[in-house]
């Protein structure tokens, strides 16, 4: 994956990576019935959460739909943030970054939906799957390949550590 030089200046900013769950995590499908809904998270796009943290990138998760299995993904992952409320997401956002000491050019959020769309316009670094609504694409610096719940995080991610010069090393770690 090639980064696109005018991306750079904004990526290496990044201290704080924050996403909607449904839509851009998941295929933006829930699962009713029984006792409990159920959704399918994609592995990858867990690992590279982890491997933000490792690198010293935050991270969270900001859902206007609460759920129990949203809770239990992000406690299994060990997200740094998870807010899950009907409150706007840009008040919830500006909660997450007073926390972690940083403000919007220094927060990249990720997401799809009308929900999303004052994140998206805010943030120093905007990034959507590839089956984000158009207006979301219009207000984002990075439309993925991929779509939500099949690795979209994942490609964000990747572009983020690239970006930031952390690749090289993280693939030498793993391939030592």
């Amino acid at each position: 994956m090639q980064v696109p030089p005018v991306l750079l200046p904004r990526l290496q900013r990044i201290r704080l990576f924050l996403c909607d769950v449904d839509g851009v995590l998941t295929e933006a499908q829930v699962t009713m019935g029984g006792a409990a809904e159920t959704k399918t998270f994609h592995i990858r796009d867990g690992l590279g959460l982890r491997l933000l943290q490792g690198e010293g990138i935050r991270v969270g998760w900001v859902s206007a739909r609460p759920s129990d299995a949203t809770t239990a993904r992000a406690s299994d992952l060990k997200v740094d943030f998870l807010r899950q409320s009907s409150v706007p997401k840009v008040a919830l956002i500006e909660e997450i970054q007073r926390e972690a000491g940083v403000g919007w050019e220094e927060t990249l959020y990720m997401g799809d939906d009308v929900v999303d769309l004052g994140a998206l316009k805010r943030a120093g670094f905007a990034a959507v799957p590839a089956d984000a609504i158009e207006e979301a694409k219009r207000l984002s610096h990075y439309v993925c390949n991929l779509p939500g719940g099949r690795g979209a995080v994942r490609e964000v991610v990747d572009l983020v550590l690239r970006g930031q010069g952390k690749w090289d090393a993280l693939i030498a770690k793993f391939t030592s």
